[in-house]
């Protein structure tokens, strides 16, 4: 079997830096020709993306192939886990769903998954030149050491070198390295290429007896001391960083309620950067702040979800918000919480019933276990229409006489549904805000006057090279890859 140069990134913690700087390496092969692309064995993300053929991967892995300037494909994340409890996930193997488990149970069942994911890796492996793989959390998690597929487990079973990162925010970035590769293998320690701290504030001269005490310490050098980039814009993989960039001259009030399963925050990001706009993720069980619109966002649990908000009243927040003229948007599932009934025969998401919904719109929703994936283009059915592209991912398909006026325009049917009174939008497309022409239509039909979006493309382009470029400085790649000539 053809071999090919590879890299894993691997952190002591979760968050420690591995998504960002796996694809700053990929962007950076990618700029010197080499036809480079992105893995990630298994993935724990709520933040999806529909690839190229027709299935689903983490975000993270889609935001690293545009790095390498390719469309993203399911063997870059051949296993995904989409939390739908707190014990409980999804599991979605080469972009399908394979079914749901609990913790516990897929522990036991992670040696049937790994010759997916090596298949996945042999694939890659004769199209590129040139693999990057990020790890997930840690690879020093000693309870699931046994059967791993997504660390240290992966990168033995392929012969893969690592670099570890730290991340010097969180505190105890010695500790976090040192105990790290104490708690590895020796194979596995000799695996290790050498170490990175991230996210240093500073004069970086401070660190220095630090860093020599470090690869006295271990034997492995220090690779670079990344720092901290205020200005960097990179989708965030998980629903653990959920700030919003409030603008100084913020015009317009957009309040998103944060659901427990709640899923795909990206699709807020445009309106996040937005320099008229103040997005906040508003605390369900707190006060509804002052809001020109309100979007309901998708979820992995809809009815639980939908539950929760009606527990706190929400039902009566959103039409007080309606009757003072306010706005509403629902996405997905919040799309799906905005008609009569949510039915899950099957128990897809969680325990099988029905709930009654906001009641908002004319339509019922049934959710099945075969799961819509697909890439979508059309045009915004607005008295100030736009082209607008993005992705659907879900389970349930909606019916009603609500339906017959569609939100979005596509070439052979219909999505989601505009209100009579014009007030309510409902759409299953994640990347609804993604376009800046459709960002623009639809805040106007929320009462923004004169929107002027950002082109989000843009932007997360130059994140990359951001990273790309604090890579190129601030690392020895001379070491990090020395299969490739630098000088």
């Amino acid at each position: 079997m053809r071999k090919i140069p590879s890299l894993m990134v691997q952190g002591t913690t979760s968050d420690a830096g591995k998504t960002a700087i796996a694809t700053g390496l990929c962007r950076l092969l990618q700029r010197r020709g080499i036809n480079v692309a992105p893995f990630k064995p298994q993935n724990m993300a709520l933040n999806s993306a529909v690839t190229i053929d027709g299935g689903e991967i983490g975000r993270a892995q889609a935001v690293q192939a545009q790095a390498c300037g390719l469309e993203a494909h399911t063997n870059m994340n051949p296993v995904l886990l989409k939390p739908n409890s707190e014990t409980g996930s999804q599991i979605i193997i080469h972009g399908k769903v394979s079914g749901q488990m609990g913790a516990r149970d897929y522990h036991a069942y992670k040696p049937m998954v790994m010759p997916y994911v090596l298949a996945s890796w042999q694939h890659l492996q004769q199209q590129y030149d040139y693999l990057i793989v990020e790890g997930a959390g840690s690879p020093a998690e000693i309870n699931l050491r046994e059967h791993d597929i997504a660390n240290m487990g992966f990168a033995e079973a392929v012969d893969c070198p690592v670099i570890l990162v730290a991340d010097i925010e969180r505190g105890g970035v010695f500790a976090q390295l040192v105990g790290t590769l104490a708690l590895l293998s020796e194979s596995e320690q000799a695996r290790i290429k050498g170490l990175i701290i991230n996210r240093f504030r500073g004069d970086p001269s401070l660190l220095t007896s630090g860093i020599e005490w470090l690869e006295a310490k271990t034997g492995k050098p220090v690779l670079g001391v990344l720092p901290y980039l205020k200005t960097l814009y990179l989708e965030a993989e998980d629903s653990l960083n959920l700030q919003s960039n409030v603008p100084d001259n913020a015009l317009f009030n957009i309040s998103v309620p944060r659901l427990p399963h709640l899923s795909n925050h990206t699709d807020f990001d445009p309106l996040r950067l937005h320099p008229q706009v103040n997005l906040q993720f508003v605390d369900i069980t707190q006060p509804l702040p002052p809001s020109d619109l309100i979007i309901l966002p998708g979820s992995k649990n809809t009815r639980d979800d939908l539950q929760t908000l009606q527990q706190y009243n929400w039902h009566k927040k959103l039409q007080k918000h309606l009757r003072y003229g306010g706005k509403v948007i629902g996405i997905c599932g919040g799309f799906q919480m905005l008609g009569k009934q949510i039915h899950d025969p099957d128990g897809t998401e969680s325990v099988a019933g029905s709930s009654d919904a906001f009641s908002l719109m004319d339509f019922t929703t049934t959710l099945h276990q075969q799961k819509q994936l697909k890439r979508c283009s059309g045009k915004l059915n607005l008295k100030e229409s736009a082209l607008v592209s993005g992705y659907e991912i879900h389970t349930g398909i909606s019916t009603g006489k609500a339906l017959d006026h569609s939100a979005i325009i596509f070439d052979q049917y219909g999505d989601g549904a505009l209100s009579k009174d014009n007030q309510i939008l409902g759409s299953y497309l994640h990347g609804l805000f993604d376009q800046a022409s459709a960002c623009n239509a639809l805040l106007t039909w929320a009462g923004l006057d004169q929107a002027e979006t950002p082109d989000y493309f843009a932007l997360r382009e130059q994140g990359i090279d951001l990273l790309a470029d604090t890579l190129e400085h601030y690392l020895n790649l001379d070491c990090l890859f020395d299969s490739i000539d630098y000088s």
